[in-house]
């Protein structure tokens, strides 16, 4: 529950923008050199270019993935240091830090409500639907135009589920003409984002999220029963 509060949006967004990424190459790069010096006390056998294009990594799916990794965070940490150079340490971090955490919220808590809300379907891995996952446990985010244009259309997040080969710019035209099949997916608006927070909870029984306080009464329901 603490972990889920809206507030943990703040340090948790820093995190996930900041770290995460710094943290995943080290972690990997901490593996790799593990991997190497496994297959190097194997003995004589030992081939560089073999256990590098045999070693699997948990943290990205391709060469590809490892590239872009590597180069986010070259540039990164190089803009950091830079920056720290140019403008004292104190004031580059400080400002950094208030414009990234504030920025990271918002970015999470668009993310938040498309998924969390009254009712959304939540299924276990096995007989775990597709186009229910898309349809009733994605939402549809009702925002201004600016806000629309800002976040590139973040909001039509269940055409997004159904398809995510579909281009931002062409969701809003895609939930106007299938509007018609989409009658189960939940509408969600400005003022009811506050409200989200409060379904956290997962009922197996109803593959469905409820919120903490209908679970406490029936929970005491069924300790009076």
């Amino acid at each position: 529950e603490v972990l889920r509060h809206p507030l943990m949006a703040i340090p948790g967004g820093f995190f996930y923008l900041a770290i995460k990424p710094r943290l995943i190459l080290i972690m990997e790069v901490y593996e790799f050199i593990q991997h190497i010096f496994t297959d190097f006390k194997k003995g004589s056998e030992f081939n560089l270019a073999q256990t590098i294009s045999a070693h699997q990594s948990k943290h990205w799916q391709s060469a590809t993935e490892f590239w872009d990794l590597l180069l986010n965070n070259i540039c990164v940490v190089g803009s950091w240091i830079f920056l720290s150079h140019l403008w004292g340490v104190g004031l580059f971090w400080s400002i950094y830090s208030i414009t990234l955490s504030c920025s990271a919220t918002i970015f999470i808590w668009l993310f938040f409500v498309q998924h969390i809300f009254e009712g959304a379907y939540a299924h276990k891995t096995a007989d775990w639907n597709y186009i229910l996952g898309a349809v009733q446990g994605s939402s549809y985010l009702e925002l201004p135009a600016i806000l629309r244009w800002f976040t590139a259309d973040i909001g039509y997040h269940n055409i997004h589920h159904l398809c995510e080969r579909i281009p931002n710019y062409h969701l809003a035209a895609c939930h106007r003409e299938n509007s018609h099949l989409l009658s189960d997916v939940k509408t969600l608006r400005m003022r009811d984002l506050a409200d989200c927070s409060q379904f956290l909870l997962w009922s197996a029984d109803s593959n469905r999220l409820v919120s903490i306080s209908s679970f406490r009464q029936s929970t005491e329901a069924i300790l009076k029963t």
